[in-house]
């Protein structure tokens, strides 16, 4: 079997060199690097991890704890981190927290327990047992998706680490947490409450608050925008098929519905917005109670991809038509989206983009602990087609700013 000293002398460089190339602990020059990487693959060299844990205190491995791996937006979320963090020489440990808050905090505690060196999760609706674990153990977290807001975490120490890892692009491109007249402008301090108590407790000068980043969509924007465009199309009594309540994403797009309406000079009736908890059988229950009103609604919305699949379910169980009987347009697109009859018009979110930017967001954590939270934003594009209405052309993509 090859060692260290193998690849070494075959590449004509230290032991120190190689070791520099395989954790990235120091920059070397791309011809060098090359040597090593062609000596390590013509001597089928296979590092320890186990050995080189135990030396840097660092497993080069990431947990991942997203709920509905199977829904599509969501696996695309974990291409992107998948892609992001091999791409670094990081594996990955995945875990589904069933949007549970107590089964949430039981599978981070084992991933926590599995020493990886750091989280990305997709925070349930009350994650309080979450961010206390986390605090309590100081481990390096970006919460993706959902974003955590005005929640106290504890002071602790940092875990300390022999590495640090060099050469990631820094994140220049943190959007705005909310824009002016979002109705979740409440979520534009969120990277800043994270670290509300930076300031370390008397006595404890080796302490510093534990800080955590944050990814996700914009969520009130591109709702307001296909609220508009349902408006713009003679629609006044738009439903709402909403997501779990407790969750940012819930609120921020239930905000974006309001807004649009009230830009439209139309009433909010909160009968017209119901819950259909991020799933397809809540929506399924939730649109049948909105074609159950005096006043049903014209036109409807749908908040995540599963929600669309249950609304399309109890219309079609009603023998209702879209568009013709109800107007439909989705928040999240999904890749058949375009095949159904009529194609669904949708908000595309920047899925795999996600991912990605979680996984760099989480290095440059692990690289500078006391660094400032950061919350980043992404763009949604609007996928015009036909469900709204509007005449069968070929599918048109822009992107909402």
């Amino acid at each position: 079997m090859a060692t260290m000293a193998d690849v070494a002398r075959s590449a004509g460089v230290s032991v120190a060199t190689v070791s520099h190339v395989l954790n990235g602990t120091r920059p070397v020059l791309p011809r060098t690097r090359q040597a090593v990487l062609d000596a390590i693959d013509e001597l089928g060299y296979t590092p320890n991890t186990l050995a080189r844990s135990l030396v840097t205190s660092r497993t080069r491995s990431i947990g991942l704890a997203v709920s509905a791996i199977s829904n599509p937006y969501f696996t695309e979320i974990l291409q992107g981190v998948e892609a992001a963090a091999l791409e670094r020489g990081y594996s990955l440990l995945i875990a589904d927290p069933h949007d549970d808050p107590e089964h949430e905090r039981k599978v981070v505690q084992l991933l926590h327990e599995r020493r990886v060196d750091g989280l990305i999760v997709a925070p349930s609706a009350d994650p309080r047992g979450l961010l206390a674990l986390l605090g309590r153990h100081g481990v390096p977290t970006v919460f993706l998706d959902r974003l955590v807001d005005g929640i106290p975490v504890p002071t602790v120490t940092h875990r300390q680490n022999a590495t640090t890892r060099n050469g990631a692009p820094e994140d220049t491109a943190a959007e705005p947490a909310a824009k002016a007249g979002d109705a979740g402008a409440g979520d534009a301090g969120a990277g800043d409450a994270a670290g509300a108590g930076d300031a370390a407790e008397p006595g404890e000068s080796s302490a510093a608050a534990f800080r955590f980043d944050q990814v996700c969509a914009e969520n009130a924007e591109p709702m307001a925008h296909l609220v508009t465009h349902l408006v713009r199309l003679g629609h006044r009594r738009i439903g709402l098929v909403a997501g779990l309540p407790g969750l940012s994403t819930t609120s921020e797009r239930i905000s974006g519905y309001r807004h649009a309406l009230a830009a439209a000079g139309l009433p909010y009736d909160e009968r017209l917005v119901v819950h259909g908890d991020s799933a397809a059988e809540g929506a399924e229950r939730a649109t049948a109670a909105l074609l159950t009103l005096a006043a049903p609604p014209t036109a409807l919305v749908t908040a995540n991809n599963a929600m669309t699949i249950g609304a399309l379910r109890t219309l079609r169980t009603r023998g209702l038509s879209v568009p013709d009987d109800l107007a439909l347009a989705c928040f999240d697109d999904f890749p058949w989206a375009d095949l159904f009859s009529p194609r669904l018009t949708a908000v595309s979110q920047p899925s795999r983009e996600i991912g990605a930017r979680a996984v760099r967001l989480l290095l440059d954590r692990l690289e500078a602990p006391d660094r400032p939270s950061r919350t980043v934003r992404l763009p949604c594009a609007f996928v015009h087609r036909t469900s709204c209405g509007c005449p069968d052309t070929p599918s048109q993509k822009g992107t909402l700013s």
